[in-house]
Parts: C-alpha cells; sequence; structure tokens
C-alpha cells in the first residue's frame, strides 16, 4: 500500500496540515499510522466529511448512515452446527455479509491477517453494520499483528460512532453501543464516558448478537470481581438459548471458566471449558482461547495440554502474539503494566498463586510436584524483580 505525508495530503484535500493531523489522531483517518511525530496516510484514503456541513444540508453524519443488522457481525448472529461454519459463511448472500463472515470465520480462527484485508475495504462503508463490524474486527486483527497504531484508529472510529449515535434511531444506538461495549471491555480499557447502560441496548440486538452482548457484560463483572453474578449471567444465557450460536457460546463458556476458577470450584470451571472446546474445535476456533489465556487461571495447561499438545501449542502461539499487541494498549491507557517477560506456564501459576491458592492447590490442579510450582513462582518473582506473592498482584490480569 502506498502512503503519503501529511503535507501532502493536506494538498491533496486542500487542508492544513494542522488538521490533517488532528484528523489522524481522532482515528478518522482509516488505516494512518503514526512514526514518531510523523504520520503515513494511506494514499486511497478518502477525505473525511465535515459533520456540521453534512447537518447543515439536511441529510445525516456519515456515521449515521444505513444501519443493517444483516450485515453486523453476521457470523457471531448466525446459529450453526459444529463443523459447518464456513459452510454457513458460505451460504450467505454475495457482498458485505459474505465478505464480513468470511472476516470472523479468519479472526476467530486465529488467522488475523486474513481478517484484517478483508475487513479493511468495509471500515468507511455507508452501511453501517458492515462499518461497525469492519472496525471491531480490523482493530482485534492488528492488535495480534502488531500493528498498534491501526488497531487504535479504528478503535476510536467504534467511540467516533457511539458519540454520533446519541442523535439516532434506537437500533443504530444499540449497535454503536454494542460494538463500544465490545472494544473496551475485552481489552480491560475504560469505558467511553457516553457508554450507555447495556440494558438499554440489549432488547435491541438480534439473539447471536445479544448473547455476545451479554458475555461482554459477565466480562466487565468479571473485571468488577463479581464472579458469581457473572457466572450467573453466563449460566442463565446459556440455557435461554445462547448455545444455539457457537461463537457466543464459546467466549461464554470461557467466561464460566474464569468465574468459577476464581472461586475455586475447579470442577465446574473445567466442564465449561470442555464444553467451550467442544463447539470450537471442529472448525478451529480457537482464537478466543488464546485471548483469555491468562485469566482462564491454568485451566488451559490442566486440560487442553494434557490431551491435545498440538492445539495448546498453537492456541500458545496466539496468546503471545495477542497479548503482545493487547499490552501496547491497555498499559499506556490504564497504568496498569501488565508482566510482558513471563512464560505462559509461569504466569498462569501467578495468577493462581495472586489468588491466593495455596502450592499444593496449584500443585494439584496441573498434576505437578509442589517443588516444581515452586520453581515457577521463584522464577517469575525473579523476572519481575518482586520479592513476594503479593507484589506479584500488581503485573497480574485481576
Amino acid at each position: 500500500m502506498k502512503y503519503l505525508t501529511a503535507q501532502e495530503t493536506a494538498e491533496k484535500w486542500n487542508l492544513s496540515i494542522r488538521t490533517v493531523q488532528q484528523l489522524c489522531t481522532a482515528g478518522r483517518i482509516p488505516g494512518a499510522q503514526k512514526f514518531g511525530k510523523s504520520w503515513a496516510i494511506p494514499a486511497d484514503a478518502e477525505k473525511p466529511r465535515n459533520p456540521r456541513v453534512v447537518r447543515k444540508q439536511g441529510t445525516q453524519p456519515p456515521a449515521a448512515g444505513a444501519l443493517d443488522h444483516t450485515n453486523l457481525m453476521p457470523l457471531m448472529n448466525t446459529p450453526f452446527q459444529p463443523g459447518r461454519c464456513l459452510a454457513a459463511v458460505q451460504a450467505m448472500a454475495e457482498g458485505a455479509q459474505r465478505d464480513i463472515a468470511l472476516a470472523e470465520y479468519h479472526y476467530f480462527s486465529g488467522r488475523p491477517e486474513e481478517a484484517a484485508k478483508e475487513a479493511e475495504p468495509y471500515l468507511t462503508s455507508p452501511d453501517m453494520g458492515a462499518r461497525l463490524s469492519a472496525c471491531l474486527l480490523y482493530a482485534y486483527a492488528n492488535l495480534s499483528l502488531k500493528r498498534i497504531q491501526r488497531a487504535k484508529s479504528a478503535l476510536n472510529a467504534l467511540n467516533m460512532s457511539l458519540s454520533a449515535a446519541e442523535t439516532q434511531p434506537p437500533q443504530f444506538q444499540a449497535a454503536a453501543a454494542f460494538v463500544a461495549f465490545a472494544g473496551t471491555v475485552l481489552l480491560h480499557l475504560p469505558l467511553p464516558e457516553e457508554m450507555p447502560e447495556s440494558e438499554s441496548f440489549l432488547p435491541l440486538l438480534p439473539p447471536g448478537l445479544r448473547a455476545f452482548a451479554l458475555y461482554v457484560q459477565a466480562h466487565y463483572l468479571y473485571l468488577k470481581q463479581e464472579y458469581a453474578h457473572s457466572a450467573g449471567i453466563v449460566e442463565a444465557t446459556l440455557s435461554m438459548g445462547a448455545s444455539s450460536y457457537p461463537i457466543p457460546a464459546i467466549y461464554l463458556h470461557l467466561i464460566a471458566v474464569m468465574d468459577y476458577m476464581s472461586m475455586k470450584q475447579t470442577k465446574r470451571a473445567e466442564a465449561h471449558l470442555l464444553s467451550a472446546w467442544e463447539v470450537a474445535r471442529p472448525d478451529d476456533l480457537i482464537e478466543g482461547f488464546g485471548e483469555h489465556h491468562g485469566l482462564l487461571a491454568a485451566m488451559l495447561e490442566a486440560v487442553i495440554k494434557r490431551k491435545w499438545p498440538e492445539d495448546f501449542k498453537r492456541i500458545i502461539d496466539i496468546t503471545y502474539r495477542f497479548s503482545a499487541g493487547w499490552r501496547s494498549v491497555h498499559n499506556p491507557l490504564t497504568g496498569h503494566d501488565v508482566a510482558d517477560d513471563l512464560t505462559t506456564t509461569e504466569f498462569s501459576i501467578a495468577m493462581l498463586a495472586v489468588r491466593d491458592w495455596t502450592t499444593q492447590e496449584i500443585a494439584d490442579l496441573l498434576n505437578i510436584s509442589v517443588n516444581t510450582v515452586k520453581t515457577h513462582i521463584s522464577e517469575a518473582m525473579r523476572k519481575l524483580n518482586v520479592e513476594t506473592r503479593k507484589d506479584l498482584k500488581q503485573y497480574m490480569l485481576l
């Protein structure tokens, strides 16, 4: 892809350099990347429209284009039998619906390069369902690809869509809230200031997206350490039909693992992990397992590593790839310096240690010796230059 400087772009669009730089900073130019104090802007990027001029002309601003739920994360909103995911995509209508669904399939099966490539053409689509979907997928895929500025730009676009939705019909507000909610909570970032209560937009979403939104809500409660409440939402959502939608179902089960591990209910946690695995494995939908690795508190090591070692290796590859990009966004924005120099095993054991699991309990879970557990904890503390388990907490995902 060819790129222009801010000065070249300013001349092309008849704008000031400062205005172009402000548009880049605000995330209004998809694909713009910052290098030091300079910006590289895709040569084929379109000049953002001025929303005040659009309103003056009596039309809607660009973020308020036609919303079609058909193209809002269509694969997430599709019920299909495990093993039939790609067939479900291929059965969709040609155009935005199938293209976005294919990007979803590639993202959730751990192929971010393909997902980003397929989502990119829809970042400026007038179809808001397609645009919101593309921004969400593009943001997450680029985290795994370590294209941090592109990811940030897409996340900024989601938040801007939420702001623009305030004067739009309820269905649009619900869609914008859904993607903004997913784009912040799942990255453990502060919620946008204008974020509406989830109860106000959940009923306006179609069933599959509603199920995923409830997963996000459960994740939010998990972060607030309301584990029982979070688990209750998961169990209720699954029992009311969410299991028919494989992608939301996988993520709901993973949240349940996190909740039950936090409550030391390992049997329930294992049952949910195996349920998620049963749904995901036939279509290779393993991205979520890698993204949630640290939060699953060693349950992947305890279950998946033993029975499916090759799949476990691929999950760990996803973990390293995604977490590196995630920390580049999360740590500077939150001031929470999550550890980046531990092995996945060291991180998993450290997570349990700071949650008051005893050395014996950790050893029993992982079927390893107490001395091995002690070695991993000591190595984690050495790498992070801390002296006690309590000191480890500041570097963990809590």
